[in-house]
């Protein structure tokens, strides 16, 4: 058993759309694409501000509306 990572359960819509939007775009895999939106939604959290600013809130609620969560 790897320890190193642990299993996310998504809806099965949800993941035959990212399948499909992945499809020409260079990753490998959904799951290879998925760490890469959630690394890059978490570098957008800074340690040394508590709030988001308007726009990262902007951005992050449009990152969220193109995968199906909003």
């Amino acid at each position: 058993m790897n320890r190193d990572k642990v299993t996310i359960k998504i809806p099965r819509q949800l993941y035959n759309k990212l399948r499909d939007i992945i499809e020409e775009s260079g990753f490998s895999s959904v799951n290879e694409f998925i760490v890469y939106v959630l690394r890059d939604l978490v570098s957008l959290h800074r340690e040394d501000q508590e709030k988001l600013t308007p726009e990262e809130i902007k951005l992050l609620k449009g990152r969220l509306k193109k995968l199906g969560y909003l």
